[in-house]
């Protein structure tokens, strides 16, 4: 799911826990990560909103929000709250660790 200042209030009504991947497309270590979110996107789908979030698009709220510096930076979300962080490109079972910690 593509998010950005638009539609950010829209998803967080929906009151699921959220994983953001904050990216760009120049990013190196994003486009690493990048398919393993969609794995983890497709793996949770009922449970959990995935989110991707293009710094370069419509994002300049969410960034500034969220203190955004480096890229890529995985966000958890629960209730609204932010649970835990990556910055930087990790392995899916350390991805997926703290996504089942929302659960």
């Amino acid at each position: 799911m593509v998010i950005n200042d638009s539609n950010y209030n829209e998803v967080l009504a929906q009151n699921k826990p959220m994983v953001l991947d904050f990216w760009a497309t120049w990013c190196g270590p994003c486009r690493m990560v990048g398919p393993v979110i969609q794995e983890l996107a497709d793996q949770y789908e009922d449970q959990v909103i995935v989110g991707k979030i293009n710094i370069e698009e419509d994002a300049d709220d969410l960034v500034a929000q969220f203190g955004i510096r480096n890229i890529p930076t995985i966000i958890y979300m629960k209730n609204g709250e932010i649970v835990d962080k990556v910055v930087g490109a990790a392995p899916k079972a350390q991805l997926e660790e703290k996504l089942k910690a929302l659960l």
